[in-house]
C-alpha cells in the first residue's frame, strides 16, 4: 500500500486507544489478541493490507527477541501508510515511527503495570483457593484465543481443502509437540525444509 492514508489525530489517537483496551486483553501474551487487531486495523479502516498484517506477525515470530515485536511491525505499516511510504522522506518515516511507539506505549503500558501489581498481590495471596481457581481457569481461555489467532491466519490463505498438506503438517505437528519429547525447534526446522523442497 503505497497511496498515503493521512491519518488525522483522532484516528492516531483511535489507534493508540485500541492498543490500550487490547493490552488488558492480552491473557497468555499479546498473540491472543491478533483477532481483533485484524478486525480493526485490516476489516474496520483498512490501515493495513492483510499481506501486510500476517508479514508483520510472521516476520516477528522468526526474528529472535519477544513475540509483542509484531505490534511494532504493525504499527511501523499503519505509520508508513499514513505517511505515504519510504518515498515520502522525512514524513514517512516520521508517521512510521510515530505508528511503533503508539503501538508499543499502547500494548505495554497498561498490561505491565497490572502484570506488575497483580503479581505482587497474587504472591503474596497465593495459598488463597481463590487465587489457584483463576490461574487454573485462564488455561483453557487462553488455549481458543490462541486457536483463533491461527484461524485468522489461515484463512487469509484460501479454503483449507485447496491446502491440505499445510493442514496435515500442522495436525502432525502438534500431536509430536503434545505426544513426543521431540524439541519444538526441530519441527520448526523439518517445516522449513518441507517448504524449500516445495512439498508444502
Amino acid at each position: 500500500m503505497t497511496t498515503a492514508l493521512n491519518l488525522t489525530a483522532s484516528e492516531w489517537l483511535a489507534l493508540l486507544t485500541h492498543f490500550l483496551s487490547l493490552s488488558l486483553l492480552a491473557v497468555g501474551g499479546v498473540i491472543t489478541t491478533v483477532p481483533d487487531m485484524h478486525r480493526r486495523l485490516v476489516d474496520e479502516h483498512q490501515w493495513l493490507t492483510d499481506g501486510q498484517f500476517n508479514a508483520s506477525i510472521a516476520i516477528a515470530q522468526a526474528a529472535p527477541g519477544p513475540n509483542v515485536l509484531f505490534v511494532a511491525l504493525m504499527g511501523w505499516h499503519v505509520g508508513l501508510n499514513s505517511g505515504g511510504g519510504l518515498g515520502a522522506g522525512w514524513v514517512g518515516w516520521g508517521s512510521a515511527l510515530l505508528g511503533v511507539v503508539l503501538a508499543m506505549l499502547g500494548i505495554l503500558l497498561p498490561s505491565t503495570t497490572l502484570t506488575f501489581v497483580a503479581s505482587r498481590w497474587g504472591h503474596k495471596n497465593r495459598e488463597m483457593r481463590a487465587v489457584r481457581a483463576f490461574k487454573q481457569g485462564l488455561a483453557p481461555v487462553v488455549v481458543a484465543l490462541l486457536m483463533s489467532t491461527g484461524w485468522i491466519l489461515t484463512a487469509a490463505h484460501g479454503a483449507a481443502w485447496t491446502h491440505w498438506p499445510l493442514w496435515l503438517l500442522t495436525a502432525a505437528t502438534a500431536i509430536l509437540v503434545w505426544r513426543t519429547q521431540i524439541h519444538l525447534l526441530w519441527l520448526l526446522g523439518a517445516g522449513a525444509l518441507a517448504g524449500v523442497m516445495g512439498w508444502v
